[in-house]
């Protein structure tokens, strides 16, 4: 029993470190108007007033989607 419970947990460290790691990415509006890229799409900033506008899979996204954003005037 003692072999099996040491296979299973082998086999799901090992499935477990090959997935790929995944950093995600938000534009976050506050409530003054300017935006920022966050970094963990799954964490919010702190207090109220503020608003997710768009989200990214990685940074070069997340810069994309500020800079359309400025461009359409939702962030200063």
């Amino acid at each position: 029993m003692k072999c099996l419970a040491f296979a299973v947990g082998i086999l799901a460290l090992g499935l477990a470190a090959s997935s790929p790691a995944r950093a995600d990415f938000a534009v976050v509006r506050y409530q003054a108007g300017y935006c920022q890229i966050w970094w963990d799409s799954t964490a919010n900033p702190w207090g109220a007033g503020w608003t997710k506008i768009a989200m990214a899979l990685d940074y070069a996204g997340a810069r994309a989607a500020l800079n359309v954003a400025i461009a359409n005037n939702q962030c200063d």
